[in-house]
């Protein structure tokens, strides 16, 4: 199973062009053999908490004609996508969410981000359930940033068979995630992770990419770098 970790950087607020440039992506690493592809914490609007809180506008539904373009680009290469953006919730705030758009362009899973952090309590909603989905016979787990320091999401996991942790990202150049919580979560749990991290500044801070994976033994198996927009490729199969 080869996951590709994309990492670009957002224009923010600008929904259509990063939509484009995400189903981009997801015709680029499919075409290079990805099954699925991650992408960043709220890749769709760019982590831009203080414009979304004022601009509704930028609230996406799950069946958003906006998303049609990656809808199209999965259904393209037969991959499998995990989006995140602010998608609207019951509680009428958007949450903090990754779609999971199937192969065939479907809605395979929605993860609302749980563990929220800092600005993010003023905007958006905090999510309940864990995020799961299962393709090909390996059974995936969803996180989102500061989900990754909380290690019981991690620990039920593994308990409940999933063999690869996707977690989508805003790290800015100063979080130690890298080399304390990422090949923390592998190493402890014998899961493969994989990271997608954004590019470029943002309400976070700077954030220099290194999207990638860390094998079930905690070391690196793929990084995309620090500077240049696309993806990489982690064989994460049993």
């Amino acid at each position: 199973m080869i996951v590709a970790a994309a990492q670009f950087t957002p224009v923010p607020g600008d929904l259509a062009t990063n939509v484009r440039t995400v189903a981009e992506l997801i015709r680029a690493a499919g075409a290079d053999g990805a099954r699925v592809v991650v992408f960043p914490e709220l890749a769709l609007s760019g982590y831009e908490p203080a414009l979304i809180g004022s601009d509704p506008a930028l609230h996406l539904a799950e069946d958003d004609d906006r998303l049609a373009p990656i809808r199209e680009s999965c259904r393209a290469v037969r991959a499998a996508a995990v989006v995140n953006g602010p998608v609207l919730t019951p509680q009428g705030r958007p949450g903090i969410t990754s779609l999971v758009i199937g192969p065939d362009g479907t809605l395979l899973t929605r993860y609302d981000k749980v563990n929220l952090h800092g600005v993010e309590h003023d905007v958006f909603a905090p999510g309940t359930d864990e995020g799961r989905f299962e393709l090909d016979g390996v059974r995936f787990a969803l996180a989102t940033c500061y989900d990754n320091r909380f290690p019981g999401i991690a620990e039920r996991a593994a308990a409940e068979g999933c063999g690869a942790y996707l977690a989508s990202s805003v790290l800015d150049v100063a979080n130690d995630s890298f080399e304390k919580v990422y090949p923390v979560r592998a190493r402890d749990n014998s899961l493969y992770v994989v990271l997608a991290n954004v590019l470029g500044a943002n309400e976070a801070g700077t954030c220099e990419g290194r999207s990638g994976a860390w094998g079930p033994d905690g070391e690196r198996i793929a990084d995309a770098g620090p500077a240049d927009p696309g993806f990489v490729l982690a064989d994460v199969g049993r």
